[in-house]
């Protein structure tokens, strides 16, 4: 195994400087160079067979996941050889168009649903039917089904899958006598006691952009309902409607409750906040788990978003599937698919979380027998839940994600008081991203 990092990686670039070169209509070199496959020197040549080189693009460049993966990738050599191209997680997502339409590696990290979709219809990714006809019994018709496209094809293969939830430390509530709370009241009255014990009630940061998307989506969701929630990410349904005012009036009133100073904090940063007993909750992904080891990781626990509304009550789990795609025309299509088809493997993905113990496995086969308490629950809350939804910025168009709902929501955060103003301009926005 080779490891190819992008030489732009160690500049660390905030989802908001790559918005700002784009948006502007600059930055074009700096991503495409950003983004550049291990391929792109003249040593990956199109062997065209299985034990050639095969390019591997990462957008696993924190410490934990990128640990992790490297173990993967290592437990696959047998002679092989992956160059693995990893670039800092946020650049990678917000110039992924750019990256497919230059000079991709064989392989990349992506994500299902909507997002895979995308490029799927842009002829950016490789139909890999094939290889699901070889491993499609290692997993659940839901995830088959989000691994299509809209052409009734497959053009994913899942690698795992963690929910977001209210996180907490076990001894931290212990202490002070904390109950997970089911409704939004009994969270609002839960925030005030933690307020009198002198903690932050709820860790918060929106620096990168994406973190508030979980937020949002669990109140609109708790507050509107799943199909509503769908179908407001694929543009059908007007920002201007009653019931996203609604939304926001209610975000609003949680808004005394949480971290101040968000959008300059990254995730990571609330989650110290929480590790360091400073805070009481955090609304996150189980990947809040990377910050903590040994008997802090032991101590974190979660419970599912509160209900707001009786006729949704908590139905719908927000638990996006992580995983890999092919591209259109990858150097090394035997290589590529030979490569997906042991990333498909229990074992493969036990050596993914074996490190990185904060997801679930997506092979139905692969042994949970060794699943941590956090990784049980984890498993039980997603096989419960009614609807499984995706992330915003997943479940919806990548440029109205990035362009329009991330400034929108650090907006949101700096001026919560003009809803009405804000909830237009999305509006208008979208119209325009939307309409064919």
């Amino acid at each position: 195994m080779v490891l190819c990092l992008a030489e732009e990686e160690s500049m660390n670039f905030s989802r908001r400087t790559v918005l700002g070169g784009a948006m502007a209509g600059i930055g074009g070199v700096a991503a495409t160079s950003l983004l550049a496959a291990c391929g792109s020197s003249d040593d990956a040549k199109d062997t065209g067979n299985a034990t050639g080189d095969v390019t591997f693009g990462s957008n696993y460049s924190d410490n934990v996941p990128k640990t992790a993966m490297a173990n993967v990738i290592s437990g696959y050599a047998n002679g092989k050889n992956v160059k693995v191209n990893t670039v800092d997680h946020n650049s990678f997502q917000e110039n992924i168009n750019r990256y497919l339409q230059g000079n991709p590696d064989d392989v990349f990290c992506w994500f299902a649903g909507y997002r895979m979709q995308f490029f799927a219809k842009q002829g950016l990714a490789r139909d890999i039917s094939d290889v699901w006809a070889e491993v499609g019994g290692n997993f659940s018709e839901a995830l088959k089904a989000a691994s299509t496209g809209e052409d009734g094809k497959q053009y994913f293969l899942p690698f795992y899958n963690y929910p977001w939830g209210v996180f907490y430390r076990k001894s931290v509530w212990q202490q002070k006598g904390y109950t997970p709370p089911k409704t939004l009241d009994e969270f609002k009255t839960l925030c005030e006691k933690m307020k009198t014990d002198g903690l932050i009630p709820v860790a918060f940061a929106d620096k990168d952009g994406w973190p508030a998307m979980g937020t949002f989506d669990y109140l609109n969701m708790r507050i509107n309902g799943y199909q509503f929630h769908v179908d407001l990410m694929a543009g059908k349904q007007a920002w201007t409607d009653a019931k996203l005012k609604t939304v926001f009036d209610t975000w609003r009133g949680l808004l005394p409750y949480h971290q101040p100073g968000a959008n300059g904090r990254t995730w990571q940063e609330a989650a110290q906040s929480l590790l360091n007993k400073q805070s009481g909750m955090y609304v996150s992904g189980t990947f809040v788990g990377e910050q903590f080891s040994g008997a802090d990781l032991a101590d974190l626990d979660f419970f599912a978003f509160p209900e707001i509304n009786s006729e949704f009550g908590q139905d719908s789990v927000e638990a996006p599937i992580d995983g890999f795609m092919v591209a259109a025309k990858p150097k090394n299509a035997a290589g590529a698919k030979e490569l997906m088809k042991y990333l498909a493997t229990g074992p493969a993905e036990l050596a993914y979380l074996k490190n990185n113990p904060t997801n679930v496995a997506a092979n139905k086969t692969a042994d949970t027998s060794g699943y941590s308490a956090l990784q049980k629950k984890s498993a039980e809350l997603i096989s419960g839940a009614k609807h499984i939804s995706q992330f915003l910025d997943r479940d919806t168009r990548p440029d109205f994600a990035s362009q329009v709902m991330i400034p929108a929501l650090q907006t949101f955060i700096n001026k919560p008081d003009d809803v009405d103003g804000l909830l237009k301009s999305i509006e208008a926005q979208k119209k325009t991203i939307f309409t064919p």
